[in-house]
């Protein structure tokens, strides 16, 4: 089961790369209230609102369920997208500088980071 989770969040991480997310990062945080995080970061609303589809089209073939339903994405730079075991952030570059998720949780294993770098 965990590996195929890990196949699946390395396969959203890859998949956000090849759509021109930049430094998408994924942590291993499995003593928290999810297994893992992928953190990245858009370049605009509008790259932002793409990303979503693509991800809604990659759960939907691979029948990746989401908690949390995102019908329309806000102007607030950030959405966050639950499916359960794994947890993806898209983030713009204001929100990721202000929370730095990856301090918050400086415990966790690296498991991925883009060769891209914002």
């Amino acid at each position: 089961m965990e590996d195929s989770v890990k196949n699946n969040v390395l396969a959203v991480a890859r998949l956000l790369d090849e759509h021109k997310a930049e430094d998408t990062t994924v942590l291993n945080v499995a003593n928290s209230w999810t297994d893992f995080f992928i953190i990245t970061t858009v370049r605009s609303q509008l790259h932002l609102k793409g990303l979503v589809r693509r991800l809604a089209d990659f759960f939907a073939v691979n029948h990746i369920e989401t908690l949390n339903r995102h019908k329309n994405v806000d102007d607030s730079g950030w959405v966050l997208i639950d499916c359960g075991e794994f947890v993806v952030h898209l983030m713009d570059k204001e929100m990721r500088s202000f929370y730095e998720l990856e301090k918050l949780w400086f415990n966790s294993s690296l498991i991925y980071q883009s060769s891209k770098s914002s």
